[in-house]
């Protein structure tokens, strides 16, 4: 062979990221910089030792050791080296932990922390997540006996003392229609529940607790029947005998994930709160839950970018650079003004996450989060398997082969769309909080305007969010037309918010000499806001029929 082409080099993740970078620096005080900084500068070079780790070894699944050498059924995980080293990662960066101090920046810190870890982490911030979801929903029960008992260990800095938690909602028939959950709590003699039933889809099935949602026995039908129950999945060393697992899930992406299907056997249980309403319960996790899916599909889009223009700089054709050939050096900047609209649009949400935790927000503020969070989510989800498979493209072949770790961004950012909710069941679930959230985005999009000097920006983003209006009117009265549209107006709420957002970063940035932000402001709005689809029933109903 007379040529060999120079693999793409990561350079690091935080040091080298101006658009994390500029967002601590215009958002955070400085006294809270320091140790930050210090984390992620760490978080960053793990990352650099991850990438490594991916490009020159064979990767490898989890594997089911159902039993001992002496015939004990143990269902022990061996686990990959990243996830082996995940609670030590966790706990010395406090990854959880910073999420839940005492100040309205601490979301901001902790999903910085996230979006530098995610990658490197092979999914460990899965289970992550629900921990950080299940701690959120203790402190809203006022339950002061698992708050002391579990909360300690969900956020220690210890890797001793450490624990995961899952979240065990999903079953076979009910996916997103919780109210079919078929486990059944019963009470024993002595007053302990006792969960039976199976879980079809358990995302940490290695961690030491559970919330799980299950129906008391003589329980009506029905979601508003169903119960949160916190379970906890060991004993001593040894998992529970109560918990047995199933098999592992064969999926396309997140591989080293150790996705089970689960029995509950009668393991012990206790309940959250009262015994009914359990989903309403489960509610104060999902606005966590969903943050953390949009933080990790914006790192995957930065990551394949990342690679991608560091490619186009390595790689020549035609006699020049890819970066030098105009289609592609265009192709880039979409790529790149969608991913920082994207940045943008989350980081605002994980934000407005600790300030109205904290009672910081401003009066419009929490009907804004419940607006932004199932946006954040579902247009991210989309727009990472899109970025991937673009960015893949960029690498020609070299994109589609396993040796180079490439296509394994595509296949992971598969799942973004589908956990935490489909596009669909956030697009309903934008249409419950459209009354006051829709209010609530007007007045943050005339606050986040006036920082910006860009009046033809400006007009597109007003223009557009007088469209979802009027669709939302000329729809009202209309259900099915209304949940048929659902998705367009989603799409078109989150680019609109995702704009105004950058536009008053721009304006920050610009006033600090930095034109890149308005340029990525100009260019996301070239690529259009409105999203709206006005669909014909009639159509919908030819192209399914048989």
């Amino acid at each position: 062979m007379d040529f060999l082409q120079d693999a793409p080099v990561l350079s690091h993740p935080f040091r080298n990221d101006r658009t994390l970078r500029s967002t601590l620096d215009r958002t955070l005080p400085a006294d809270r910089r320091a140790e930050l900084d210090a984390d992620l500068d760490a978080l960053g070079d793990y990352a650099l030792t991850a990438w490594e780790r991916t490009t020159t070894t064979t990767r490898r699944k989890p594997e089911l050791i159902r039993w001992d050498g002496w015939g004990r059924r143990v269902d022990r995980i061996e686990l990959t080296p990243a996830w082996q080293e995940g609670a030590a990662l966790t706990t010395r960066h406090a990854v959880l932990a910073a999420g839940h101090a005492d100040s309205p920046h601490a979301r901001l810190e902790e999903f910085a922390r996230v979006y530098l870890y995610h990658v490197a982490s092979e999914f460990y911030t899965c289970p992550l997540a629900m921990t950080d979801g299940a701690a959120t929903a203790l402190k809203a029960s006022g339950n002061r006996e698992l708050i002391e008992r579990a909360l300690p260990r969900f956020l220690s800095r210890d890797p001793a003392t450490f624990w995961l938690s899952g979240q065990w909602m999903t079953e076979t028939a009910g996916g997103s229609d919780v109210g079919r959950t078929g486990t059944v709590a019963r009470r024993d003699t002595d007053g302990q529940w006792r969960l039976h039933g199976r879980k079809w889809f358990s995302s940490a099935v290695v961690g030491e607790a559970a919330l799980a949602l299950a129906r008391p026995e003589g329980a009506g039908e029905g979601a508003g029947a169903l119960a949160l129950f916190y379970v906890e999945t060991m004993d001593g060393t040894r998992r529970r005998p109560e918990l047995v697992i199933d098999r592992l899930k064969d999926k396309l992406g997140t591989h080293e994930l150790p996705t089970a299907e689960i029995h509950l056997e009668g393991l012990p249980a206790w309940p959250v709160g009262e015994l009914a309403h359990g989903v309403r319960q489960v509610a104060p996790m999902l606005n966590v839950t969903r943050t953390w899916n949009a933080v990790c599909a914006v790192a995957s889009m930065a990551r394949a970018i990342a690679l991608a223009r560091d490619y186009a700089r390595r790689r020549s054709a035609f006699g020049r650079r890819l970066v030098e050939l105009p289609l592609h050096a265009h192709t880039l900047a979409d790529l790149q003004a969608s991913f920082e609209a994207a940045f943008a649009l989350t980081f605002e949400v994980a934000h407005l996450l600790g300030r109205v935790e904290h009672g910081a927000a401003e009066p419009h503020e929490p009907a804004l989060l419940r607006l932004l969070t199932p946006l954040a989510k579902l247009w991210t989800g989309k727009l990472a398997v899109k970025i991937c498979s673009e960015a893949l493209e960029c690498f020609g072949g070299a994109g589609y082969v396993e040796d180079t770790g490439l296509p394994q961004l595509l296949r992971d950012a598969q799942v973004y769309a589908i956990w935490e909710g489909t596009t669909n069941v956030l697009s309903l679930d934008t249409l419950r909080g459209i009354g006051e959230g829709l209010g609530a985005l007007r007045i943050a999009v005339s606050q986040w305007l006036g920082e910006n000097d860009d009046p033809a920006s400006a007009r597109a983003i007003r223009t557009a969010l007088d469209d979802a209006s009027a669709f939302l009117d000329r729809q009202g009265g209309h259900r099915d037309a209304l949940e048929a549209g659902a998705r367009g107006l989603a799409f078109t709420l989150a680019r609109c918010a995702a704009a105004a957002l950058l536009a008053r970063h721009a304006g920050w940035a610009a006033a600090r000499g930095d034109t890149r932000p308005g340029a990525a402001l100009r260019r996301f709005v070239q690529l259009g806001l409105d999203r709206l689809r006005w669909p014909d029933h009639a159509d919908t109903a030819r192209l399914l029929a048989d």
